[in-house]
């Protein structure tokens, strides 16, 4: 080892290396830096629907990401790195927040476009923590004058990324990002969208989520990535330290390996076909937002929904969230009568959404958004209560009234479902129900397949959307539930108020969907399945544990944890 007084140097070059260059330090990168990593993570957005790239493009992406990210030579500048490139990500992804608060809300423009920039803002503290956690975990090795614990010689320049890639670095980073992520879907209620995952449903990992589920695709996505840059700076310097080709090209063909291992578990089918096919209908009101909860609306959801819905029979028929905007208890009479007699002679089943009341000794106690359903010949009604409200939307967290208060939206809190209901049977095929952005917690619903009593062997979804106008919203929410599909081996049926009313089929195909902002319904036949995959076995816990054990395993062992190359305050190598 140098003695901690012998500057370090290149063999490339007889100067000495400054001493910021040596020390690493957070500051000693340029601005310039975060600004690239922010623009990768902008690049990110295009790989979500409805961008055409699938996952292909976000792979690249995540390549160029990691490869930046060693660039860093501490915590410091990885936590920077990775707040940069989640900021780029999210402002750039869930903008459609401001047309909500703004379009509809009547908030404030300036105040609006504040509000998206700071949720970003919060968001990117994820994958500021992922970066953090890498950094810790990846080891210490560097490149200098002496060889160092990977075999990589002095002949890399003093100016090369400060991290060595190692295997060590490639399963720190896949774990520590699935962890970053399954934390923010889950942390003040969660707020999972954009979760890396979803962007490979048409890709070549998608075939893991059924195994662990988004995160899990999120994780092969880190590992697959980090693996590749490896690979590249083992094939380009391992040469000089006589490494052996097959260990030069090891982490390229771990990398191969698992992108093919994705595409074929793609093909494997963990559910089987259950019960008789069901003809569906699912209903497209297109309600605009503003007028929905006016009397004005009110009266032309009730006529538009009797139409809609008696006009033609079916096995199944669905509406979207709320689709009769007032309590269940006082629909009309004379609708509630044409839907019973309705479904009672065409021996069609209708789902309804509609706002519920809890209610203690004769007293209302609460509201909530529930869906209502009608079987034939039944008198007993089905009912499901939203379990997962939205924040701002079906709740006020406690402080933010006064945030409420800037919107005209009148919010109340609303109670809550159970976790796990029973399913909805249509003949003998059960049905598992949610409402709206509930269907982004894929841990949620593998959790009421795997615990309800009849598991349903067919997915329901009503929601609204109209809050977001005609914007990327309404298809990353698409893309989130086809990976529900997928995750679950069920087929799932979507009904919306403006779009996108869609039936996605058990490998997360899109079979049928109905144009944005149009009214009508969509046909189709479905059929359900039994079974259960892996992920609905498991939930997240694989993930969780795989990456708690990896980074416990990398923090304790990774090159450099021994005090060897590791630069100490002054930039010097401690011997």
């Amino acid at each position: 080892m140098a003695d901690s007084s012998t500057p370090v140097t290149s063999r490339r070059s007889s100067q000495p290396v400054p001493s910021e260059k040596r020390a690493g330090t957070a500051q000693s990168l340029p601005f310039w830096h975060y600004l690239v990593a922010a623009v990768l993570g902008a690049a990110n957005t295009l790989s979500f629907a409805p961008t055409p790239h699938d996952g292909w493009l976000e792979l690249v992406i995540f390549v160029l990401f990691f490869a930046w990210l060693t660039r860093t030579s501490g915590w410091k500048g990885a936590a920077l790195t990775g707040w940069a490139f989640g900021f780029g990500n999210f402002v750039t992804g869930v903008w459609w927040l401001y047309v909500s608060m703004h379009d509809y809300g009547g908030m404030a423009a300036p105040l609006a476009a504040a509000a998206v920039a700071l949720f970003s803002m919060y968001l990117a503290i994820y994958p500021a923590l992922a970066g953090v956690v890498w950094s810790l975990c990846a080891g210490r090795a560097r490149y200098d004058d002496n060889e160092d614990d990977n075999g990589f010689s002095a002949a890399v320049p003093a100016d090369e990324p400060r991290f060595v890639p190692t295997w060590h670095g490639a399963f720190a980073f896949a774990s520590a990002w699935a962890l970053g992520e399954w934390l923010r879907g889950l942390v003040f209620t969660g707020f999972p969208w954009l979760a890396n995952g979803y962007a490979q449903v048409d890709g070549p990992l998608a075939g893991f989520g059924s195994v662990a589920g988004v995160y899990g695709v999120g994780w092969v996505l880190g590992l697959v990535a980090a693996l590749l840059v490896h690979g590249f700076y083992s094939f380009r310097h391992g040469a000089v330290s006589g490494t052996s080709m097959g260990a030069r090209l090891a982490p390229a063909i771990v990398a191969v390996l698992l992108v093919t291992s994705g595409m074929l578990l793609s093909l494997v089918e963990w559910t089987t076909p259950a019960n008789a096919p069901l003809t569906v209908r699912l209903l497209q009101g297109n309600v605009k937002q503003e007028m929905k909860f006016e009397q004005e609306g009110v009266d032309q959801s009730l006529a538009l929904y009797r139409k809609l819905i008696t006009e033609k029979p079916a096995d199944l028929i669905v509406t979207p969230e709320t689709a009769l905007p007032i309590l269940a208890a006082q629909v009309p009479p004379d609708l509630a009568l044409a839907l019973r007699n309705f479904s009672d002679t065409t021996n069609s089943s209708i789902l309804f959404g509609a706002i519920g009341v809890t209610a203690s000794e004769g007293r209302v106690t609460g509201y909530t958004n529930s869906l209502f359903g009608i079987t034939p010949n039944q008198r007993d009604v089905y009912r499901y209560d939203k379990h997962h409200l939205v924040p701002f939307g079906e709740f006020v967290p406690t402080g933010f009234h006064w945030f409420v208060a800037l919107m005209g939206i009148p919010i109340s809190d609303l109670g809550r479902g159970s976790p796990v209901q029973k399913s909805f049977f249509v003949h003998n095929q059960p049905i598992a129900v949610d409402i709206c952005y509930e269907d982004i917690f894929g841990e949620e619903i593998a959790q009421t397949i795997h615990e309800q009593e009849a598991p349903a062997g067919i997915l329901v979804n009503s929601t609204n959307l109209a809050w977001f106008g005609n914007t990327i919203a309404l298809d990353q929410h698409l893309q989130m539930a086809r990976m529900r599909s997928i995750e679950t081996g069920r087929p799932m049926l979507r009904s919306t108020n403006t779009g996108t009313t869609a039936v996605i089929a058990t490998n997360g195909a899109v079979v049928a969907r109905l144009p944005v902002y149009t009214v009508g319904s969509l046909d189709a036949t479905v059929q359900g399945t039994s079974g259960r995959t892996p992920y609905v076995r498991s939930g997240n816990i694989t993930v969780i544990l795989v990456s708690l054990l990896l980074l416990a395993f990398g923090f304790a062992f990774a090159p450099g944890r021994n005090g060897r190359n590791k630069p100490d305050d002054n930039g010097s190598k401690k011997s």
